[in-house]
């Protein structure tokens, strides 16, 4: 990168668009994600020639072609054509005149074992070395020191093993640190769990494995801190490289993704921000196309550089046999598989008809329509934890079950449960879970519900709203307070052997598409939480024993659904709501 200079005339800008909307074609194709050339042809091949120099020190040392000695090889000679492409991109995006990279944002989505964090490191390196700016900041920010070990092991190793960068640049490994000795500009690398990069002025910055910040709470403002730099250089930029999460994704590795992928379909236009997602089609994913052997390389562009198929597919079989770390966590790492819910052995078996049974389309209001009767179910997990509520119903002509669910929290909640905090917030921005100052508040949400249902007429003559024996008090006072006539609320116990019948006619129920819910990644994310235990001759729906995956809207669920299976038949008409209590 040059300087800019000063009274240079600015030459007429090039035309671009991030957008890919072709991307399964070409990704099948083995065809570059990038959907354009280097912007700068000319900041692309000087940069590409610095990071092909770069020597990877943990690579087995190859046959020079020239003078026949061994010797430790470089990017140059090991890295596939798509790592090429994806560093001229960022390198190729920088206008010397005006000093401005007109791609400032990147996102690459790759399996693991995919060289990240030593292309991590051949980047940053890169711009350290081409940067001219003085006392400039560059830093790759990493979640954890493992992480973070990951991306400063390799780009020493490139600087020591080179005599012109070991003159150019004084290492401190003590502090993770990578100085020039001309510049003064420094290459850090900064483990997030146990440093702070808050007040950054950082120009140049590379967030590695993002889906770790997702599940901390704090990320967010972390990240926006740690990543401002660029409103003062705009010859900078920031890079997210990560795999898929090993869970759900949440927080900021969601918006992140999100994001991604709207730019790259072309829903969003961002001219600013490349996306560069290794990830299935949806056909081969519909068609578990994955755990074919020959089509790994739709995820592993590194395929037979960094990582060998017939690993994978020796690791593939092992894992169907039950033999390895679970079959989900293996294909979300090594073939980019998202993980939409937990699927563990001890699952409830509903929750592998769950995705398919999804309508988006149901509302309250739409139930409504389209239910001759409607029941509610109601669990409340108390003040540190969930509030959960379903309007289950049965349509008028095809007798379907149909379920709507939304949950409630107290704001208190995010900092009592830390862990799931950023998972409570993407569900609040969903739309599925309200996050309230008062108790009093959610039971006024809630009644207002229930009056929705009952103004409509169809609630059944009895038994029409069904809540955990072990909590409805507070719900009881509610009813008492804005005069919906007597209490006759029907307690159900969600432990109680009675609850068996319920749990087994919805997972039938789902395996014949004859049920459908609304489809929120809340009730996805509470289907995955739950599990089953056997005792005697009944099942019970349980949770995680660390109490970080929640149920109680599924339950819910499953309360209402215990008032459906027992054929209920809506009121006459519209009337005062009458609740019953057994």
């Amino acid at each position: 990168m040059i300087q800019p200079q000063a009274g240079v005339a600015a030459a007429p800008r090039p035309t671009w668009s991030t957008a890919c909307p072709d991307w399964e074609r070409r990704i099948v194709a083995r065809q570059s994600l990038i959907p354009f050339p280097p912007l700068y042809p000319q900041q692309a091949v000087r940069a590409l020639e610095v990071f092909k120099s770069l020597k990877i020190v943990d690579a087995p040392k190859i046959v020079d072609a020239v003078t026949g000695e061994r010797r430790t090889p470089t990017f140059g000679d090991l890295a596939a054509q798509w790592v090429f492409d994806f560093v001229a991109a960022i390198f190729g995006a920088y206008d010397e005149v005006s000093g401005e990279r007109l791609i400032n944002e990147f996102f690459l989505l790759i399996s693991k074992k995919n060289g990240k964090s030593t292309l991590a490191a051949g980047i940053m390196v890169t711009a350290a070395i081409l940067n001219w700016r003085d006392y400039q900041e560059l830093n790759i920010l990493a979640p954890t020191i493992t992480v973070a070990g990951n991306s400063y092991g390799p780009a020493v190793g490139m600087i020591r093993a080179d005599e012109q960068l070991s003159d150019l640049f004084h290492v401190r490994d003590h502090l993770r640190l990578i100085k020039h000795r001309v510049t003064n500009a420094e290459l850090k690398v900064i483990a997030a769990d146990t440093e702070t990069a808050g007040g950054s002025k950082s120009g140049f910055n590379l967030v590695d494995e993002i889906w770790i910040f997702g599940k901390r709470h704090n990320a967010k403002g972390m990240l926006k801190e740690a990543l401002g730099g660029l409103s003062s250089r705009p010859e900078g930029f920031n890079i997210y490289l990560t795999t898929h999460s090993d869970e759900p994704a949440a927080g900021v590795m969601k918006e992140k993704l999100d994001y991604a992928r709207a730019v790259r379909d072309g829903d969003e236009t961002d001219p600013q921000f490349l996306p560069v997602l290794y990830e299935w089609p949806k056909a081969m994913l519909a068609a578990e196309a994955y755990l074919e052997p020959k089509n790994f390389y739709i995820t592993n562009p590194n395929l037979d550089f960094s990582v060998r198929q017939e690993w994978l597919k020796a690791q593939l079989k092992k894992e169907q046999c039950g033999e390895g770390d679970g079959l989900q966590l293996f294909l979300a790492k090594h073939l980019n598989v998202e993980i939409e819910g937990k699927l563990t052995v001890d699952r409830w078996a509903g929750a592998d008809h769950w995705p398919a049974c999804a309508d988006p389309s149901i509302t309250l209001e739409t139930l409504i329509e389209r239910c001759e009767v409607v029941v509610a179910g109601i669990d409340n997990g108390g003040s540190d934890d969930l509030f959960g509520f379903t309007a289950a119903g049965r349509e008028i002509e095809t007798g379907a079950w149909l379920l709507w669910t939304r949950a409630f929290a107290l704001k208190t909640v995010l900092k009592v449960r830390p862990g799931i905090a950023s998972r409570l917030e993407d569900f609040a921005r969903e739309g599925s879970l309200e996050l309230c100052e008062r108790g009093g508040d959610i039971i006024k949400a809630v009644c207002g519900f229930l009056k929705i249902i009952d103004k409509a007429g169809r609630f059944p003559e009895k038994a029409g709203i069904g809540v955990d024996a072990g909590h409805y008090g507070v719900l009881v006072d509610a009813l008492e307070e804005i005069k919906m006539g007597p209490p006759r609320l029907l307690g159900v116990n969600p432990q109680a052997y009675t609850m068996n019948s319920a749990i087994e006619a919805l997972d039938w129920k789902l395996v014949d598409r004859e049920a459908a819910h609304d489809g929120s990644a809340l009730m996805t994310w509470c289907v995955g939480n739950a599990k089953v235990e056997k005792r005697k001759n009944m099942k019970l729906i349980t949770k995680e024993v660390s109490g970080a995956g929640k149920i109680d809207p599924l339950i819910s669920a499953l309360i209402a659904v215990k008032l459906l299976e027992a054929g209920p038949q809506a009121q006459s008409g519209p009337r005062d709501i009458e609740i019953a209590f057994s």
